[in-house]
């Protein structure tokens, strides 16, 4: 009896979010295939799924081109392990998990020797040089979206493309109820409740959280009892976060582990762009989106981005639903002055939820991580016993 070789994938995701998808992705793909092997660039998370991993993306998490030179040493290394595993031990297929430029380099090697790219999280390319799409469909085999609306920029220049939805969907809910957390977090439920959220990086720490904290200092002095949750990302070393609240006196709450709990318990959030702003919004909660980086990398994006929002949830919409605060505008005096309003202004603050929860209405029902692993083993050409063609169609807005 000839015996089936074991079916390979091997992953490359480079942040923080991309190891979190990688690995619940994995979890379904198992599900209906439970020998299949995984391996490559990823952290913890992915690990923790059952991937080998090959090359820890922490060590290549960063921001922008200067974060990226001053970690281009190992950038390299990242590159050249993962392309050495490529070719010695080529894969039924690559998954590429965002890290846009990396990745594109990398999916152009695996296309010219033949092994199946399926690129997961499009790079925004609606937002800077929308003229990339061609560029990507010449190394990918499939590009897998997780808005509505991108599939139309694929589709436009005739590039495989499924809407798989956003995995935030299904990931994004509280452990325990809001009154069980006030109990756990030691909250009074007649006082103000304010997030802090500074990012997942430690460049994002380092720029916003000074702001942040004078602004609770500033909201501090004009609420009586306001008490501040701030959850700490996995990828933040207590000794960073403890440099910058050592002296605050602030009453503020440091969390690990359970973003969704403190974001529930919230009446208003102070964040950074990204992920967590569209979480935020998914729960339904007021909030403003502040966000500092290095000089030369605002002036690029400005020159790069063609959009006028950088929040999620304002993107979605195409219409500022929260305030943005950006590089300049990101001071004390601006995030302390918004959060106010949210506070003290009933009609403003619902107004802020409406539009929060038509962000999710247009988001529809989740099921990311399920309809990528069915993707997958599509890819894969594993027989599946659902009508997979039927299936996303369904998916269709």
């Amino acid at each position: 009896m000839i015996q089936q070789k074991q079916l390979s994938i091997l992953f490359s995701a480079g942040e923080s979010s991309g190891d979190s998808h990688a690995a619940n992705m994995f979890l379904e793909i198992k599900k209906h295939q439970p020998d299949i092997k995984g391996f490559g660039m990823g952290s913890a998370k992915m690990a923790a799924a059952g991937i080998d991993i090959r090359y820890d993306s922490a060590k290549i998490s960063v921001i922008g081109v200067m974060g990226a030179i001053r970690h281009l040493k190992d950038i390299f290394v990242a590159f050249f392990t993962m392309k050495k595993l490529l070719l010695s031990e080529r894969p039924d297929l690559l998954i590429c998990v965002d890290y846009k430029e990396f990745n594109f380099r990398l999916a152009r090697i695996a296309k010219q020797n033949g092994i199946k790219v399926l690129f997961y999280v499009s790079p925004q390319v609606w937002a800077w040089r929308p003229g990339r799409v061609k560029e990507y469909g010449k190394v990918i085999d499939m590009m897998a979206v997780i808005f509505p609306f991108e599939t139309a920029y694929y589709d436009a220049e005739k590039v495989p493309v499924r809407y798989v939805g956003h995995p935030s969907i299904d990931e994004v809910h509280p452990n325990k109820t809001k009154a069980e957390n006030f109990w756990v977090f030691g909250l009074d439920k007649t006082k103000p409740v304010v997030g802090i959220l500074p990012g997942s990086r430690r460049e994002e720490i380092e720029r916003i959280l000074p702001e942040m904290l004078e602004a609770a200092r500033k909201l501090q002095s004009d609420f009586s009892g306001i008490h501040f949750l701030l959850p700490q990302a996995d990828s933040i070393p207590d000794e960073l976060l403890a440099d910058y609240l050592r002296s605050s006196r602030l009453m503020i709450t440091v969390v690990k582990h359970k973003p969704y709990d403190v974001i529930q318990c919230c009446d208003a959030i102070m964040t950074t762009s990204g992920t967590a702003s569209l979480e935020i919004a998914l729960l339904g909660v007021p909030m403003l989106i502040a966000y500092k980086m290095s000089t030369l990398n605002y002036r690029l994006g400005k020159w790069l981005v063609k959009i006028p929002y950088i929040g999620l949830p304002n993107i979605i919409l195409g219409k500022p639903a929260v305030k943005e605060f950006i590089q300049d505008d990101a001071t004390a005096e601006n995030m302390a002055a918004e959060i106010a309003r949210i506070l003290t202004d009933k009609l403003y603050a619902e107004k802020i939820r409406d539009d929060l929860y038509a962000v999710k209405q247009l988001l529809g029902e989740g099921g990311g991580s399920k309809n990528m692993a069915l993707l997958v083993l599509e890819m894969l050409d594993v027989p599946q016993k659902i009508d997979q063609t039927a299936f996303f169609a369904s998916l269709e807005f």
